[in-house]
């Protein structure tokens, strides 16, 4: 029995409007992996956020395609049956107390599901036959199946743009193992379509508070006319863990925490922070300004670098067995749940400034922040309740769990002397802003179907960030250097201390937030 017809309608005539501005444009969205977890747990939520807040279009369809024996009917009614789930989970990356029937019945009816092999251009062939006018293509499958499902959309020739069109794909990470692997991948994927075409996703810019860092930079005259090295002693960026590897172990061997987490999450952190004022806030203007910023990363060395790995321990409460006892694991595994690193910006805003990264798992509080730490006064004019000096005054930007920024600065204790205290003053989403469900994908999402890339990595940025990191790896392949334990619930391994404590500094504690 043929399959009904399915369609999507260009509007070549409207341009990019500014991120949730307008609904989308009409489109057809075609989910690689409709069974996957990525699927299930964050796009789809992230369309029902996306309805809720009137951002797609009435003609708007949803085709998951997958190996798995399913129906649309069945398919439907899997995803009907997570979206209640969630509203019994508050910890649920999306959580909301209630789902407006209203709304997932608008995106129920607009689902399908076809089975097929997306590798192969035949079965993608025939299902374009059921599709015309705007379509992303979103690849919500392991890396391995990057390259061929998009020679497999050329082949089938749906990557061409008739008639003022658009197709466009999304990656999602990891964007290769290495510097030559992501040159490969860049390459094959380049060999079928544009540029302009590739959306490679990292979706720690979909958070609300790392967009935000832009904002606070470049939308406040007081922070940056300091941000330089005339002020600036030091910058902290911190991505730790409670979780462990969990079932990933199979992934985890063979990524480990630097592959896992640096050359993009935790550098698209160090971009935003720390690159120059794009001259709009145009994508490829932004891209730029990004790629600009990461050609002045000095390549990062070997001994720069500290591996970390997890023995047994508690984290809240609960124990944890060490990582190399844990199922799909090797023994004797060298692979790091933890590094950290120092890596200097060469150019006339930073030189001198070190740049300090870190991120493990199993640690002792979840939390994701950027420290930016200023230089103490030249002079001590007042005592304080410390030793030496009070402590520097601190830019802090919260990005998980609490959001928000946290300035640290000095203030006169309340009695007869001059003495001062280091105080803080808060800023924190919930206090300014209604709490809305949301995944962190709503606005890549959106962006996608509008053909907006300024959160998206362009291939120069991706490369540029692996070739920083390459001569950490390369030293790591020829050294063979075991990662040093921590337990299990700790802040890390010592050496990550002992990393600022030979320039005379520490790293802010990784302490619970309010």
């Amino acid at each position: 029995m043929p399959r009904a017809r399915i369609s999507t309608f260009a509007q070549t005539d409207q341009p990019v409007a500014p991120s949730g501005v307008r609904s989308a444009p009409d489109c057809t969205l075609v989910i690689f992996g409709a069974h996957g977890d990525l699927t299930k747990r964050l796009l789809v939520p992230a369309l029902y956020d996306l309805k809720v807040s009137g951002l797609l279009p009435d003609r708007f369809r949803v085709i998951g395609i997958d190996r798995a024996e399913d129906t649309t009917d069945g398919w439907r009614a899997g995803l009907t049956g997570m979206m209640e789930n969630f509203t019994k989970d508050p910890t649920a990356e999306f959580y909301t107390p209630k789902i407006d029937e209203t709304v997932w019945t608008w995106l129920a009816e607009r689902l399908s599901y076809v089975r097929a092999d997306f590798t192969d251009p035949a079965a993608l062939r025939d299902i374009g036959s059921d599709i015309d006018g705007n379509v992303v293509f979103y690849l919500a499958v392991p890396a391995r199946f990057f390259a061929p499902a998009i020679e497999a959309l050329g082949k089938a020739g749906l990557t061409e743009e008739p008639d003022g069109m658009f197709r466009r794909v999304v990656i999602e990470k990891p964007f290769g193992t290495d510097l030559q692997s992501a040159k490969d991948l860049n390459s094959h994927i380049l060999a079928v379509l544009k540029e302009e075409q590739i959306f490679r996703v990292d979706h720690f810019l979909g958070k609300e508070t790392v967009q935000n860092i832009l904002a606070m930079r470049f939308g406040n005259v007081i922070f940056e006319p300091i941000w330089h090295r005339d002020y600036i002693d030091n910058i902290q960026i911190t991505a730790a863990e409670t979780v462990t590897v969990e079932s990933r172990a199979a992934f985890y061997e063979a990524t480990g925490a630097l592959r896992d987490m640096v050359p993009n999450h935790l550098f698209q952190l160090l971009a935003m922070i720390a690159m120059e004022p794009p001259a709009s806030f145009a994508p490829e203007k932004v891209r730029t300004s990004k790629q600009t910023l990461f050609e002045s990363i000095l390549p990062i060395k070997p001994e720069d670098v500290v591996r970390g790995q997890y023995a047994a321990g508690t984290v809240k409460g609960k124990p944890v067995t060490a990582y190399r006892d844990s199922p799909g694991v090797a023994a004797d595994s060298d692979t790091e749940t933890y590094v950290a690193m120092k890596l200097e910006v060469q150019n006339w805003r930073w030189a001198g400034v070190p740049f300090y990264i870190r991120t493990g798992k199993a640690m002792s509080n979840r939390l994701a922040e950027i420290v930016v730490e200023f230089r103490v006064p030249p002079l001590t004019l007042f005592p304080s309740a410390h030793a030496h000096s009070p402590p520097p005054n601190r830019v802090i930007l919260n990005v998980q769990p609490v959001q928000g920024v946290t300035i640290c600065f000095g203030a006169k204790k309340p009695g007869p002397e001059m003495r001062l205290v280091d105080v803080q003053s808060r800023f924190r989403y919930p206090d300014f802003f209604v709490r809305e469900p949301n995944v962190g994908y709503e606005t890549l999402l959106y962006d996608c179907l509008c053909g907006d890339a300024t959160l998206f990595q362009r291939a120069d940025n991706i490369e540029t960030a692996w070739s920083a990191v390459e001569p950490v790896l390369a030293g790591w392949r020829e050294g063979k250097t075991a990662p040093e334990l921590y337990e299990a619930g700790s802040a890390g391994p010592g050496g990550a201390d002992e990393l600022l404590a030979r320039d005379g500094r520490a790293w802010h504690p990784i302490a619970g937030q309010e």
